[in-house]
């Protein structure tokens, strides 16, 4: 792999998790300020976004590799499943916590799905408690209480309600996760993405058409673009252009700067308040994501060597 390559990949995974996180923080403005409705958003975000990979997918490949999940009827089923129960979930509920919280504890919040997996597959008996799980799992307490109390026991620094939205974003990202490994496999990653954001696009139409919007003015339609084309789409198709030139352990390592610039524009742009304690907090988090990113790695050599 030569150095060009590597510079390349390099640039796609910071600018599409920058991008992530940065489209979290413009959500927030529009629901805030612009009273957007998530409905609303979530169901054009998800259609425009999964039309515009779908034609990536077309130009970078054919027509038959992006229609050819409808042609096995389980994969089609599976398909989906995953676009409501994952790709719909996992949108509506983080865009509900931005909405009644903030971007920086939204993403923050989501981010704890790693957590939510190991407890699944230990009650599913798929794996034993080791000692990093411990950490793990200290680790995401820790972070959740210091980022929720800001170090004080007797009131949220966020409302209920967003952390609500917030922790069931991270379960929707688990189940997200998991179930996705087969059609993964399968198709690819830009295809199943683009049809479950069309899809999950869809069902969101009937509770709220994206053709039924009031008047937004051009900088509201400025926000709502960036959030789609750059929070959503460009995001997602950098962080999948990145496996080509990267080990899977840097683009990780790398995707965890998505939650330190939802954190950073919140803050700055916004002018959220954010105090020390929720700053530990979101340390705490960041190196759940590292250390999270270290074991897999490790797992993958163990596999490999095997």
């Amino acid at each position: 792999m030569n150095n060009l390559s590597r510079k390349k990949g390099f640039f796609f995974v910071t600018t599409g998790a920058i991008c992530w996180g940065m489209g979290g923080t413009v959500a927030q403005k529009l629901f805030q300020e612009f009273e957007i409705s998530v409905d609303w958003l979530v169901s054009v975000r998800l259609l425009i976004a999964g039309f515009l990979l779908l034609m990536i997918s077309c130009i970078k490949n054919n027509r038959s590799h992006v229609l050819g999940v409808w042609k096995n009827q389980k994969a089609a089923l599976q398909l989906v499943v995953f676009a409501i129960f994952g790709m719909l979930a996992v949108q509506y509920t983080y865009m509900a916590s931005i909405k009644h919280g903030n971007a920086a504890v939204a993403t923050l919040l989501q981010y704890l799905s790693p957590v939510m997996i190991i407890v699944y597959l230990l009650l599913r008996k798929q794996s034993i408690f080791t000692r990093q799980d411990v950490i793990t799992v200290l680790l995401a307490l820790g972070g959740c209480f210091f980022l929720l109390t800001n170090g004080s026991i007797s009131q949220l620094s966020v409302p209920i309600s967003a952390v609500a939205w917030g922790v069931l974003s991270g379960v929707a990202a688990a189940f997200y996760t998991l179930y996705a490994v087969p059609l993964i496999k399968k198709y690819s990653s830009l295809v199943i993405v683009g049809w479950s954001m069309v899809i999950g696009g869809s069902v969101m139409s009937f509770i709220h058409p994206p053709w039924e919007a009031s008047s937004l003015s051009p900088i509201t339609w400025g926000y709502i673009l960036f959030v789609i084309i750059f929070g959503t789409m460009l995001a997602f198709w950098f962080y999948v252009e990145s496996l080509q030139s990267l080990l899977p352990k840097e683009t990780s390592l790398l995707g965890s700067l998505e939650p330190l610039a939802a954190v950073i524009t919140t803050v700055v742009w916004l002018k959220e308040p954010f105090g020390f304690y929720q700053w530990i907090g979101t340390a705490c988090i960041i190196g759940l994501v590292l250390l999270l990113t270290r074991t897999k790695q490790a797992s993958s050599k163990t596999t490999l060597s095997a």
